[in-house]
């Protein structure tokens, strides 16, 4: 079956917009056109643009999902390297939720601190004011830890809504 790039986006659930940057870093690859020059897709691109999109549900990045999708196209495939690319990513979301946690913990600290009412003096302001080149808070956690090189350029899912 051949559908449009909107019929393509429909089914998949991934918008047009993102269809295109898919292709454009080879993610969805063989794309035909129409003598028209509209870009033609069939089952097998809808799959991998479901497959992606599931993939970015669960916060893998790009390159991330380029190694799976080349894993999944391949039969011969062994299943340890799927694997290691799942607990990689498991344990880069425990750095995360680790450091989101310490970030939580900072702001309600600071925030039990604060009046709210009509003063301008303001702890949490002036925690912001007092962080140190290094990234040490003036108060309460150490600086959330540096990136590691898969979270690196990762966007939020919501920067670029799949």
């Amino acid at each position: 079956m051949s559908m449009n790039i909107g019929e393509a986006a429909r089914l998949s659930g991934v918008s047009a917009k993102m269809i295109r940057h898919y292709e454009s870093l080879g993610l969805v690859p063989g794309v035909t056109r129409s003598d028209a020059g509209y870009r033609q897709y069939d089952d097998t691109t809808l799959h991998s643009l479901r497959f992606i999109r599931r993939a970015r549900d669960l916060g893998f990045d790009m390159k991330e999902i380029g190694e799976l999708l080349q894993l999944w196209r391949n039969r011969r495939r062994s299943s340890a390297a799927v694997k290691r690319i799942a607990l990689a990513h498991v344990a880069d979301l425990g750095q995360r939720i680790a450091a989101m946690q310490a970030m939580q913990r900072t702001l309600e600290h600071l925030a039990q601190g604060c009046a709210g009412d009509e003063r301008p003096e303001c702890p949490i302001l002036d925690d912001l004011a007092a962080q140190s080149p290094d990234g040490h808070a003036a108060c309460c956690e150490a600086p959330a830890p540096a990136a590691t090189p898969a979270s690196r350029g990762r966007r939020s899912r919501h920067s670029a809504s799949a």
